[in-house]
């Protein structure tokens, strides 16, 4: 199963996290796993390249984890808000191998 947790504070984004694979099929087959990656890989090149977004990324197999710097800029809030409404829909369809928490800290 894939974990996400999501903290936020006072409406800005703070810290993402996502581990684990999906377990949906074998590797290389795993739709799930792959809709997850590619969200996650394109919203954060996103933010690279169009936002002025200050965050740091650590990624490895099965995890990435983003950390925000100060107040989310208007592009990098909408870029999270895009990519949660992804996984929630992911999450809808495929709940057993999905998890998607969002907190207040």
């Amino acid at each position: 199963m894939i974990r996400i947790k999501v903290d936020k504070r006072q409406g800005s984004y703070r810290a993402f996290e996502s581990t684990g694979h999906a377990g949906f099929a074998p590797e290389g087959e795993d739709i799930v796993c792959a809709a997850v990656s590619a969200l996650l890989i394109t919203t954060f090149n996103g933010m690279e390249a169009y936002t002025e977004e200050e965050f740091t990324v650590k990624d490895s197999d099965g995890y990435i984890k983003a950390v925000f710097e100060g107040v989310n800029t208007p592009e990098g809030a909408l870029l999270m808000d895009t990519l949660l409404l992804g996984l929630e829909q992911i999450k809808e369809q495929y709940p057993k191998y999905l998890k998607v928490q969002i907190r207040e800290v």
